[in-house]
């Protein structure tokens, strides 16, 4: 096998979780260019069709699962819908995630944290605990891949929510935990900590907050911040047999904003 041929996915069936926009539609597209057929799931039914048909532009398999994971009932049930309606998943994405609110410790309801931990962290314990268990038993290993942020390693500098920076945190040693764990059994565990990339929810936040993004941005090194299309990249490596010896790894791209 050449060094190309360890990036392909054919074959492969890949679940991304809020992979109907943003990052993890380019981390589903990418997935696709690379030969797998992707399950993306999403709240939105328009933009689940949307995503569908530009998988399926590409040549690939593609089915919507349609669900608000914030919610555990409901997350588990679409998790146990994508292993009926999908088939054996090879590839997990826990995509979903949200800072949501611009909104002080001091400020903050418990209902809103609660909210928070269970979209951010809780949906990754379940996709991973339901979509991975089901890798563990079919025993031909399988690949997660779980995002977090580069919040979940610093504290951002003139932003509010910190429940964002707790729950990222937690994925990531969830990440490293699961990963030691599921190692002898050929499943591996990482994740990517992006940093600021221009999605469209960025994109908003930035009309309502355009101090903070010209904060951020002139913290980066590179003196920009990502364009989504720059993520995919990283998840097919992740994804693919190109990475057979990694796992329990936390992979940043933020453009050198964390080496300062």
């Amino acid at each position: 096998m050449n060094v190309l041929d360890r990036f392909k996915l054919d074959g492969r069936r890949a679940l991304v979780t809020g992979g109907s926009r943003g990052l993890g539609l380019e981390m589903a597209l990418a997935l696709a260019e690379a030969g797998a057929d992707v399950a993306v799931s999403g709240r939105d039914a328009a933009s689940l069709a949307e995503a569908a048909a530009a998988l399926r532009s590409r040549g690939r398999k593609a089915w919507t699962l349609q669900g608000d994971l914030s919610k555990p009932a409901e997350c588990e049930a679409l998790c146990e819908r994508a292993l009926t309606e999908v088939g054996p998943i090879d590839i997990l994405i826990n995509n979903v995630g949200d800072r949501g609110m611009n909104i002080k410790i001091e400020d903050t309801p418990l209902e809103t944290w609660q909210y928070f931990v269970d979209l951010n962290l809780t949906h990754c314990f379940l996709a991973t605990k339901i979509i991975g268990g089901a890798m563990l038993k079919r025993g031909q290993g399988g690949k997660i891949i779980n995002t977090a942020s580069i919040s979940g390693m610093i504290a951002n500098r003139g932003i509010a929510g910190r429940h964002y920076e707790t729950t990222k945190a937690a994925v990531i040693h969830f990440t490293r935990a699961t990963a030691a764990d599921w190692a002898p059994q050929g499943v591996r565990v990482n994740a990517i900590c992006p940093g600021l990339f221009m999605t469209h929810p960025n994109r908003e936040w930035a009309k309502k907050n355009p101090e903070v993004i010209k904060t951020f941005v002139s913290s980066v090194p590179m003196g920009r911040a990502g364009e989504p299309e720059e993520l995919g990249p990283l998840a097919v490596f992740l994804a693919s047999d190109a990475s057979s010896y990694v796992t329990g790894s936390t992979y940043v791209i933020d453009g050198g904003y964390t080496i300062w």
